[in-house]
């Protein structure tokens, strides 16, 4: 494996508000911010912590499906409109589905190491509530083969990892599974409710495992999920530069105040195939092995990871692709409190996908953003301790059934 042969950063992230159902401000029937406006609110808050648009090289913006969503195309032309200090400098958009942030990271990380950029400026975002949910769905499903659309449920993907959760209980047991599912939700809720800019961040529901343990009703939704296994409809936008060690330099950022690359690893899976074992996350898996190995790290390194919990259960199984429990183990690692924010490796400090929201094409670089916030002490309320014994982050971001995925190992900067 090919290790990095220069020294990447992120630094000068930045989250807006992951907007949707459960944010006081949200209502469906009421004007809401449009795309431009998550896309400048984030962009300039980074080039604001980076001395301006002056020290940016180049540009790149993630993003799944704003020709659906917001019939908008030609994205990189955006982002002059974020600052004309940006006007004529070269920039790319890039799409993977959910993994569209994630790529977005890569991208930069390959412009530094090509030597094209010495500071990078890094935008993921999405608006989805154009559109009511059903209808929605049908944009999302695009995220899957869409030859297949009509013989999947309505809620396309909510169907796909119900199958998916069908299968884990067949072959694992139900009822602990569903028990870890509960405890996922219940500690996505409880570390949203730390950050002020997650979706979930005014639930005050005080029984969360009675809501986590609502029925499932295949009449009205899928047979093996019930809705709060599901991460929500979100609007938002996340940024983060992306910079050399001149690039640090440039923007007068001493390296304890960044984030390292120490290693990345990018896999994709036929989109016409569909997953050989339903129950492993066979492409998060592989991987998050690249990126380890080219860090040089172990799974006992890791002191705090973002996983893609798009579901709930996607959740349970991303501990066991990375390699922190056996497979069918996932659900007893969960429950004995290892992934809770006090327990041997947080994950998803903020809340990840189903507490602090998952705007599809910000959602890679919410986590890279959240990484650095906690390696260098900036999180807030939301702060984790880091072990000096597991001192590094890892970061999952996955497009699709597990198809299109980026996995980062990260650790404060020296």
């Amino acid at each position: 494996m090919k290790t990095l042969r220069k020294k990447i950063f992120m630094v000068a992230g930045y989250n807006t508000i992951s907007m949707g159902t459960g944010r006081k401000e949200f209502h469906p029937k009421k004007p809401r911010p449009d795309m431009e406006h998550y896309i400048k609110e984030a962009g300039q808050a980074t080039l604001g912590m980076i001395g301006g648009a002056a020290n940016v090289d180049e540009g790149v913006i993630g993003n799944f499906m704003a020709s659906r969503f917001n019939n908008q195309a030609n994205l990189p032309a955006f982002l002059p409109m974020v600052d004309e200090g940006l006007k004529y400098k070269p920039a790319i958009s890039v799409e993977g589905a959910c993994a569209s942030g994630g790529l977005a990271l890569a991208t930069g990380i390959k412009s530094i190491l090509a030597e094209t950029a010495d500071v990078v400026l890094a935008i993921g975002f999405e608006v989805q509530n154009t559109m009511k949910a059903m209808y929605g769905a049908d944009v999302l499903a695009g995220a899957g083969w869409m030859k297949t659309r009509k013989e999947g449920h309505a809620y396309y993907f909510p169907g796909v990892f119900s199958d998916r959760a069908g299968a884990y209980y067949e072959k694992y047991g139900k009822e602990t599974t569903r028990k870890a599912m509960a405890k996922w939700y219940c500690n996505a809720i409880e570390n949203a409710r730390l950050c002020k800019t997650a979706q979930e961040f005014h639930n005050k529901n005080k029984d969360l495992e009675a809501t986590a343990n609502a029925p499932m009703n295949p009449r009205a939704f899928v047979e093996n999920l019930n809705y709060f296994d599901c991460s929500k409809v979100s609007d938002g936008a996340s940024a983060i530069a992306i910079v050399s060690e001149e690039g640090l330099k440039k923007i007068g950022v001493e390296p304890k105040d960044a984030v390292e690359v120490l290693g990345f690893g990018q896999a994709t899976a036929d989109i016409t195939a569909k997953p050989e074992v339903p129950t492993k996350l066979t492409t998060t898996q592989k991987a998050t092995e690249k990126a380890m190995l080219m860090a040089g790290i172990t799974v006992d390194d890791i002191g705090t990871v973002e996983a893609h919990d798009c579901f709930s259960i996607a959740g349970i199984m991303a501990t066991e692709a990375i390699g922190f429990a056996e497979e069918g183990k996932g659900p007893e690692f969960v429950l004995e409190g290892n992934t809770a924010r006090c327990g041997k490796v947080p994950f998803n400090t903020t809340g990840g996908l189903i507490g602090w929201g998952h705007p599809t094409g910000a959602t890679g670089v919410h986590q890279a953003v959240t990484v650095w916030e906690q390696l260098t002490g900036k999180a807030g309320d939301a702060q984790i301790e880091i072990s000096a014994d597991r001192p590094y982050a890892l970061s999952i971001n996955m497009g699709g059934d597990d198809k299109s995925l980026v996995a980062i190992v990260y650790k404060r900067g020296e």
